[in-house]
């Protein structure tokens, strides 16, 4: 008995280090071109493809970094997406919790049929409405601004859905006790809704930023000039016709990659509570 105990520990501890093998074998796939890119970021022009290649630089420098804000004023890039991330982000929350308000807790005829239709367009490609929504911006004039993104990106089905499922959690009684005493429903919606919200705004915020932040065909689509770019729609023009700086190239992948990472990383939780509340019951 002792015997077949003590083989029993040791395939239960040989499997554990199989797993835990497979574990850091995918962490280190996962990670290593990351770290490569960072790597080459802080090498010279002359030293990205010396054999064998370098994890670390002998010789780290901050010459790419400086040329990617100096002489391709990545800054201004910088400041586009800033603009255009944030920007969405306000916006879709507005419109979505308004939208999933108004689903969730108001009765209106053919509510449901238009949900279910609403829903469905989310298998419908984003690709097929570019040309439309192109000639509708092309047609008021918001052509290479920024409204031309943000107008666009302001509410979507998924974050409709999002908020419908997580305010279809509150209690409704709460909701008459306040039109009871007066409020109106915006009010409603405003001091007792959101508040209530903050977590699925929070996990809905983040992967609408997330989303736009790397956003790159629709921008490369309505930016026109070179001065309103946003960072993926530089970093690919980085890449020139007959050679590539590939020490630049990576300088900016990383700039292109950090704020997003470290955003993830803050808020992990309210991520995974995110896809947590998508699958509520109604």
């Amino acid at each position: 008995m002792k015997r077949e105990l003590n083989l029993a520990k040791i395939l239960t501890l040989i499997r554990r280090i199989f797993i835990h093998l497979l574990l850091f074998l995918g962490l280190a796939i996962t990670l290593a071109p990351f770290i490569w890119m960072i790597s080459t970021s802080f090498k010279s022009s002359e030293s990205v493809f010396t054999f064998p290649p370098q994890w670390i630089p002998k010789h780290p420098t901050i010459e790419q970094y400086q040329t990617l804000f100096r002489e391709v004023n990545f800054l201004q890039f910088f400041k586009n997406s800033v603009i255009v991330a944030f920007g969405i982000t306000l916006f879709s929350l507005f419109l979505n919790s308004l939208g999933g308000f108004a689903f969730a807790k108001h009765k209106f005829p053919g509510r449901e049929k238009i949900f279910a239709l609403l829903l469905a367009t989310m298998m419908v490609p984003g690709q097929i409405t570019m040309i439309p929504v192109f000639l509708m911006l092309k047609t008021v004039g918001l052509i290479n601004s920024y409204w031309g993104l943000i107008i666009p990106a302001g509410a979507s089905a998924f974050g409709i859905f999002l908020m419908r499922q997580f305010i279809t959690t509150i209690p409704t009684d709460l909701i008459e006790s306040a039109r009871i005493d007066g409020c109106s429903e915006f009010r409603i919606y405003w001091t007792i809704i959101l508040p209530l919200c903050k977590p699925v705004l929070a996990a809905l915020g983040i992967f609408t930023f997330m989303g736009s932040w790397n956003a790159f065909l629709w921008p490369l689509i309505v930016m026109i000039k070179e001065n309103m770019y946003t960072l993926p729609v530089a970093l690919a023009n980085l890449s020139g016709q007959h050679a590539t700086k590939f020490g630049l190239l990576m300088a900016g992948a990383v700039v292109v990659v950090v704020p997003v990472l470290i955003v993830f990383i803050v808020a992990q939780r309210y991520v995974i509570k995110g896809v947590a509340v998508t699958g509520l019951k109604q």
